[in-house]
């Protein structure tokens, strides 16, 4: 396999990806609603869940594929991909049980997904200098 790390990274981030989606679609079974939300402050927090994850996860598993192929070291490559998961799994957390107010879970979660972002940007541009 040419990028192991990353696919146990994106193996557990399509897992939870499936989860919230299917959340949403229990929603919108329930309010038989195709689009939007309803007013419904969970349903909302589902969607958004959801739709943060789609938004925030894709450029960190890229970022991570371009440094494990780019010789950037499996620790960091790992450590990056923890700090993912736990983030997307707190913001999500977070979210239902906020209700898609503010959450300590919420923003703690999301402040790690950055941080991953940021570090494996930085990681990767330096490998590649």
């Amino acid at each position: 396999m040419i990028i192991p790390i990353t696919a146990i990274y994106a193996s557990a981030i399509g897992v939870l990806m499936l989860f919230l989606a299917f959340r949403v679609s229990t929603f919108r079974l329930k309010h038989k609603k195709g689009m939007g939300f309803d007013q419904d402050r969970d349903f909302e927090a589902a969607v958004r869940a959801h739709a943060n994850l789609v938004e925030n996860a894709p450029i960190t598993l890229i970022l991570m594929a371009i440094g494990e192929l780019n010789g950037v070291t499996s620790q960091a490559v790992y450590t990056v991909g923890l700090a993912l998961v736990a983030g997307r799994l707190l913001h999500a957390w977070g979210m239902t049980q906020g209700r898609g107010g503010s959450h300590k879970a919420r923003m703690v979660g999301i402040l790690l997904n950055w941080l991953a972002i940021l570090s494996m940007s930085v990681l990767v541009f330096i490998n590649a200098l």
